[in-house]
């Protein structure tokens, strides 16, 4: 989990960096289904979900208004 997140932090690319997220929270989903916390997990998957769309609507509109430079 450490060295996905250190590639999270590390890419430059937003929507690369995104789909690493979502990685990461897969990852710590299936953790705490096998630490046996599923009600936790289902949480959990929500709220990555609900995080990963705000972070694509992010991009997507600052890239859209030009406030980013590639």
């Amino acid at each position: 989990m450490v060295i996905t997140a250190l590639a999270v932090i590390e890419e430059r690319d937003l929507v690369v960096a995104v789909v690493k997220y979502a990685l990461l929270s897969l990852i710590f989903v299936l953790v705490l289904f096998q630490l046996k916390a599923p009600d936790v997990a289902l949480s959990a998957i929500v709220v990555g979900a609900v995080i990963i769309g705000i972070f694509l609507f992010t991009i997507e509109e600052v890239e859209k208004s030009g406030g980013t430079k590639r």
